[in-house]
C-alpha cells in the first residue's frame, strides 16, 4: 500500500465529536512512551504529523488522521500514566473504552508493547479486556533497533509464547523500529487486507 496523503484532521475528547462518516478506522494505542506518534509518522512517511514528545502522556484526545481520503488512523491516549490525576485518567479510560466499544467503523486496534519489556500486567488486562469484548487487535511491538534482529525476534515469541495461558489463538504481531522503518510494509499490507 502507498501512502499518498495523511493529514491531521480533528482532536475529539469524547466520541460524538468524531468524524461523522464511514471511513475505516485503525486504532493505534499503548502504555504511555510507547512510541506511538514515532509509529504513526513513520507509517505515514511524514516527520511531524504525530507530535512526539519526550514527555509521556501527552495525548489526551482521540486524534484522527486523514489517510489517502480512504481511511483514518486514530492515535488514542496512552494508558497506565501515573503522573496524571486520578479523575484526568479516569476520564481518559471513559474515553478510550466508550471509542473502542461504540465505534463501528473501527476495523483493528494496534496495541503496541515496547518489546524491550517483559510482559506488563496493564498491558495483559488491556488485551483480556479486548478480547472479552470482542474486538479485533494485533500486537505490535515498537523499539525493535534497540535490540539485536534475534535478541527482538526472540523477546516478540517469548511474549506470545506467554499469551498462550489465556489465549486459543495468539493476534497477529509484527516487530517495528520507527528509526529504522522496520515493520512499515508488514503493518501497511496487513492494514490494507483489512480495506
Amino acid at each position: 500500500m502507498e501512502i499518498k496523503k495523511a493529514e491531521f484532521l480533528i482532536s475529539s475528547a469524547k466520541l460524538s465529536q468524531c468524524p461523522n462518516d464511514t471511513k475505516v478506522e485503525f486504532a493505534f494505542i499503548g502504555r504511555s512512551n510507547v512510541g506511538k506518534s514515532s509509529l504513526i509518522n513513520m507509517l505515514t512517511n511524514r516527520k511531524g504529523l504525530a507530535k512526539t514528545s519526550a514527555t509521556p502522556g501527552k495525548t489526551l484526545l482521540i486524534n484522527h488522521f486523514n489517510i489517502n481520503d480512504e481511511w483514518y488512523i486514530v492515535d488514542l491516549p496512552g494508558y497506565g500514566f501515573a503522573k496524571r490525576s486520578k479523575k484526568i485518567q479516569e476520564d481518559i479510560e471513559k474515553m478510550i473504552s466508550s471509542y473502542i466499544l461504540k465505534r463501528e467503523q473501527c476495523a483493528n486496534v494496534f496495541l503496541l508493547i515496547d518489546i524491550r519489556h517483559d510482559p506488563q500486567k496493564i498491558d495483559r488486562e488491556f488485551m483480556e479486556w479486548l478480547g472479552e469484548n470482542g474486538i479485533p487487535f494485533s500486537i505490535v511491538f515498537t523499539k525493535a533497533d534497540k535490540l539485536t534482529p534475534t535478541k527482538a525476534k526472540s523477546n516478540a515469541q517469548k511474549y506470545m509464547n506467554t499469551l498462550l495461558d489465556a489465549w486459543e489463538e495468539l493476534p497477529p504481531y509484527f516487530i517495528t523500529s520507527s528509526e529504522k522503518r522496520q515493520g512499515r510494509d508488514e503493518l501497511l499490507n496487513y492494514i490494507e487486507s483489512i480495506l
